[in-house]
């Protein structure tokens, strides 16, 4: 039974939005899981419970990490194969992606509720936030697995045709997060606890409805335990090195950024930084949607040889990147005190206005970020894994690190904060060079190191 790959047939016009629309509500709904408990938190338990959350996002970072580049890498590859029509090939990469993905999860968490303390302590616990560092820490981890699975099948199942399930699945997660954050912490005041609970078992249920795809009659991909050339898992976890570097350098420069708000502000710096950051997700996780379409549509028709729908497709992303960019800039500007006191206390005046600080020089990130996650995406799906990934250590960990510590020790007086968006616009910089070089026309076979025989229709 056959069914239409939209990707590689129908208009690109209308296939982005068929890709995009979807990514977009289903990454937005992922995202939102913490979004969401910070409300709860930062309403009715307080600013120090909502650095304690903060504090621990840099571990989830590291460890979605690992998943992503799994994930994307064996994604981008499967999708190749589906666009040269090697199903059986395509299967394989799916399978060992899943099964590698449930090892890491046993062997990450064992180890993580093992050193527990010495860890926790390390991510930037004081006496004082640490207890509660701990109560979140340990009810999250126990559903880390089911989180990690939602991932790897969100993007797999999206790659087959199957959009609208995916999104659909992280949206039931999102909505359940909602109701039983209201449950557990306004109702039955179960305090930082309750938003762990909340989380733990709004991520397991998308699990489920992504487990629905087994039954579809019509899939390209198919799990099969036994499976041989275990090397190319280790190829494409390898493609997909933009999307770790992306998550651990995000969640190294959170560490670094707790560390420097905590010596100059205190518990109060990490408690505005950590509402800035809610935004910056928002912000981001609508033009990575792009970019993350983008994976699924580039990579097919590379492996099919068609060019001039990968141009079309780059246009219509930047396009769409652009708009976005503009509606979301105007909202931090226009409204950035009611955007802040979202999530905190009307009493918390001190950290309200820090946040609102914050984000008067962090908003230029958006102007260009969009684009750049655009050109990192294609470099991925084109099996560029190198200039990707220089593109991804640039942003996210190279120049921040360096520009943040700078500005730290040499200019006390000046606001650490804005080496963020410097180093946006100087690796936008960079992402431009590898987008003329690696531009989709007759000479990308030859530089990517392709054949160029096209595929049979």
């Amino acid at each position: 039974m056959t069914r239409t790959n939209h990707a590689l047939t129908s208009a690109v016009l209308p296939t982005f939005y068929r890709l995009w629309i979807p990514s977009m509500l289903g990454l937005l709904a992922l995202s939102t899981a913490n979004i969401v408990d910070g409300l709860f938190i930062g309403n009715y338990v307080g600013a120090t419970a909502l650095a304690a959350v903060n504090l621990i996002i840099p571990f989830f970072g590291i460890l979605f990490g690992l998943v992503f580049m799994l994930a994307m890498g064996g994604a981008v590859r499967a999708g190749k194969y589906i666009g040269e029509e090697n199903y059986a090939a395509a299967s394989g990469i799916f399978s060992k992606t899943l099964m590698a993905v449930v090892a890491l999860a046993a062997t990450v968490i064992t180890l993580a509720l093992v050193f527990e303390t010495t860890l926790l302590r390390g991510l930037g616990a004081t006496d004082t936030v640490l207890p509660l560092m701990q109560t979140y820490f340990r009810i999250t981890m126990g559903f880390m697995w089911a989180q990690l699975l939602t991932v790897t099948l969100y993007f797999f199942v999206r790659l087959d045709g199957y959009p609208a399930l995916a999104a659909l699945a992280l949206a039931i997660g999102s909505a359940i997060n909602i109701g039983l954050d209201y449950l557990f912490i306004a109702h039955l005041n179960l305090g930082i606890a309750g938003a762990a609970w909340a989380t733990g078992i709004s991520q397991s249920i998308p699990m489920l409805v992504l487990c629905s795809f087994f039954w579809f009659r019509k899939r390209h991909l198919y799990f099969k335990w036994q499976q041989k050339g275990w090397r190319e898992l280790f190829q494409s976890a390898f493609n997909g090195l933009s999307e770790f570097v992306n998550e651990v350098s995000g969640s190294i420069i959170a560490l670094v950024l707790n560390w420097l708000f905590v010596l100059r502000y205190g518990i109060e710096g990490v408690a505005a930084f950590t509402v800035l950051n809610y935004l910056l997700v928002i912000g981001m996780m609508m033009v990575f949607s792009i970019g993350d379409a983008g994976g699924v549509f580039v990579s097919q028709n590379f492996g099919a040889r068609q060019l001039d729908r990968i141009r079309r497709f780059l246009l219509v992303s930047a396009a769409n990147a652009m708009l976005i960019a503009v509606i979301f800039v105007g909202l931090l500007v226009g409204f950035t005190e009611q955007l802040v006191t979202v999530f905190l206390q009307e009493d918390e005046s001190s950290v309200i206005a820090l946040a609102v600080e914050l984000v008067s020089w962090i908003w230029p990130v958006f102007l260009v970020n969009g684009l750049t996650m655009i050109v990192t995406s294609y470099l991925t799906a084109l099996h560029l894994p190198v200039a990707s990934a220089l593109i991804a250590m640039s942003r996210g960990l190279i120049l921040p690190a360096v520009l943040l510590i700078s500005f730290f020790v040499l200019l006390p007086k000046q606001p650490f904060i804005v080496a963020i968006p410097l180093a946006e616009w100087l690796t936008f910089g960079l992402a431009l060079f590898f987008l003329w070089r690696y531009f989709p026309n007759t000479t990308l076979f030859e530089r990517t190191g392709q054949s160029v025989t096209t595929r049979a229709a």
